[in-house]
Formats: C-alpha cells, structure tokens, sequence
C-alpha cells in the first residue's frame, strides 16, 4: 500500500469532523471469548465508555514441527481476525516468535492475511517470518 491516500479515502474524510473517541490497542488475551455474544456487548461497552479499538495483538506459537499444532494455531488467529472484524478494529497484528517449519506457516497465515483483507482488517506480522505482499 503507498503512503499517499487514495482519492477514495481523500473523498472520503474531506467531510469528517473529530469524534472525542479514544483509539485503544486490545491484547487477544484480555478477550474472554470471541463468541458473538461477548463481541456484542464488548463493543457496545467499549463505545459507551469513549474507545475505539484500533489493533488487536495476538500472540502465536508455532515453534512445533507439527502439521496438526500449525493448524489449530492458525485456526485461533483466524478467530481472531473474525473477532477484530466484528470490532470493528482496524488492524490484526501477529507477533510470534520462533518458527520451527516456516513452509507451513507461511502459507497458513498468508490465508490468514487474505481473510482480513476479505473482512476489511489489516494484518500485520511481528516475528522471523514475513509474508508476500
């Protein structure tokens, strides 16, 4: 993505005015669940209480050579990803640190990346892997 915004954004914000909302990076782990239900009324808390969540950091393990472990790692941070969406927060950021099979995870949470893109939430990887743009 350029630096410069695009003129959809430009279009876009030309006629924004400053909310008194306070931007909050969420921490996967503070999350009791990513049912529905919770998201919900954890929105609705956030809003009334003056945040807006505007990353949400999950940290991932993937240091097992483990075809299964890789799955149901990335199956969580998908989850995650479906959470962020649902808040409405803009960014997804992966910190995960050693990686024991890069061939299996790179690709796993490339479709993670692109499950975020679909759902409109950026993603970002903070770890020994990077993923193609």
């Amino acid at each position: 993505m350029s630096a410069t915004p695009s003129a959809n954004v430009e279009r876009t914000i030309e006629q924004c005015r400053p909310e008194d909302l306070q931007p909050v990076s969420l921490d996967a782990q503070a999350l009791d669940s990513t049912a529905p239900e919770y998201l919900r009324d954890l929105k609705h808390e956030l809003t009334e209480s003056g945040y807006v969540p505007s990353v949400l950091t999950v940290r991932a393990c993937f240091d097992e050579d483990c075809s299964l472990e890789t799955q149901r790692e990335v199956d969580r941070v998908r989850g995650y990803v479906r959470a962020a969406a649902f808040l409405g927060v803009a960014r997804v950021t992966v910190e995960c640190g050693d990686v024991a099979d890069a061939g299996k995870v790179e690709p796993a949470l490339s479709a993670c990346a692109e499950r975020a893109r679909r759902e409109g939430v950026g993603f970002e990887l903070d770890g020994p892997i990077s993923l193609d743009d």
